[in-house]
């Protein structure tokens, strides 16, 4: 049996449609004492137009007519009619629909320069309320070109201009405004405002220069700090720097070098906590130190670890009496711990003497630090895993 075809189908679905009415009466059929009223609202069925079209009892019909007699009106009418429709729009808080209504009748290109005018401050006023600052302001900017006394642009473009925190330009679009009309409430009031605030920006402005000021003294002594104390900085990967110096360079040309390109941000531990080296008022530095375990994958960061402890001095509360829970075996002992830092340049590890300062040992021609955060390695001596660890590596005592 062949399958039945679309129209078949649709054929079906209207006798079924029809035959549901043998047993219920459609709800929306127009009845026997109504049908001949009812047609004659139909545009299409109607025996005689009415004289004057009300749009609101017969929208059809104001619908047909306003399409057939369309070109008949000239761009000014048009633009008018659009104008109304855009302010019923507005009215209704429909702005995105009333800035389409003011944009189509500008499109008519009508020569009424004061109907142009108020198309372009209604879509600014449009704008303004959908927040379109910029496209506001340049709609008030064409409507006071237009007519370059139209007190509601002038009104507008300052209040754009102030919701864009340009107060100059604010200021400027008053004082146009004032000129014109000097008892303007409104405009006094937007005067008095913008003054206030261009004083306030200006004085933020200038609060902002002295910080940044300081801030750049701050950060030029702490760097000569760093650069008297011959500690060599990296803002680049090792690869990148390999080679750069000679074994036996004292440091000084490495460390010149890094400090004269060299950021604040080139200081600033990318840790989370944000710490950096700091100078204290003794002109004492505390730097972010990281410790790296890498039998447990953990790591401890000290945000402040001045320079003149010594790493026994930090080791000694970091595993007291509480070691920490990754530690299930209780070696990480400060008598049995071992501590190292990575050449860069070479990958050899040095060990460091827990006793020595933290200045001491990035004083050191091999130690570097990079991202502003010296870190060091730290092994349980003589651990099965520090001795696979260390396997392989060169290894030198610090002397």
């Amino acid at each position: 049996m062949a399958a039945p075809t679309q129209g078949e189908d649709s054929d079906d679905a209207m006798d079924e449609f029809m035959e549901k009415f043998k047993t219920q009466k459609y709800k929306n059929a127009f009845s026997e004492s109504n049908w001949e009223e009812e047609f004659e609202k139909v545009p299409m069925f109607m025996k005689t137009a009415p004289e004057s079209i009300d749009p609101e009892k017969h929208p059809d019909l104001a619908c047909i007519q306003s399409i057939i007699h369309d070109d008949d009106r000239t761009p000014e009418e048009k633009a008018r009619g659009l104008k109304d429709e855009g302010n019923d729009y507005f009215k209704e808080k429909k702005y995105k629909k009333a800035v389409v209504s003011y944009t189509e009748g500008l499109k008519k290109n009508c020569t009424d320069i004061e109907l142009n005018a108020i198309l372009y401050t209604n879509r600014a006023a449009a704008h303004f309320h959908l927040g379109n600052m910029r496209s506001a302001l340049n709609d008030a900017t064409a409507a006071k070109k237009l007519k370059p006394d139209h007190i509601k642009a002038i009104i507008r473009g300052a209040q754009c201009s102030m919701e864009l925190h340009n107060y100059p330009g604010a200021l400027q679009w008053c004082d146009e405004g004032l000129r014109l009309l000097p008892t303007e409430k409104k405009l006094q009031e937007l005067r008095a405002t913008a003054d206030k605030q261009k004083r306030e920006a200006e004085r933020d402005a200038r609060k902002a220069k002295v910080k940044a000021k300081k801030q750049q003294n701050e950060k030029e002594t702490l760097l000569a700090a760093i650069k008297e104390r011959g500690i060599k900085l990296l803002k680049t990967e090792p690869s990148q720097r390999r080679g750069s110096d000679s074994e036996d360079d004292d440091g000084d040309r490495g460390a010149s070098r890094a400090l004269a390109d060299l950021e604040l941000d080139g200081i600033s531990s990318q840790e989370a906590t944000g710490a950096c080296v700091y100078m204290d008022e003794q002109g004492v530095l505390h730097w972010p130190v990281l410790f790296l375990y890498p039998e447990h994958s953990q790591t401890d960061f000290i945000s402040a670890f001045c320079e003149n402890s010594s790493f026994m001095d930090h080791l000694a509360v970091m595993f007291g009496e509480e070691l920490p829970p990754w530690d299930s075996e209780r070696k990480y002992q400060p008598q049995n711990l071992q501590l190292f830092f990575e050449d860069p340049e070479k990958g050899n590890l040095y060990q460091v003497d827990l006793e020595k300062s933290l200045l001491n040992v990035l004083q050191h021609q091999r130690c570097s630090v990079k991202a502003g955060t010296p870190s060091f390695i730290v092994l349980v001596s003589g651990s099965p895993f520090s001795k696979q660890f260390l396997s392989g590596k060169k290894v030198q005592r610090l002397k």
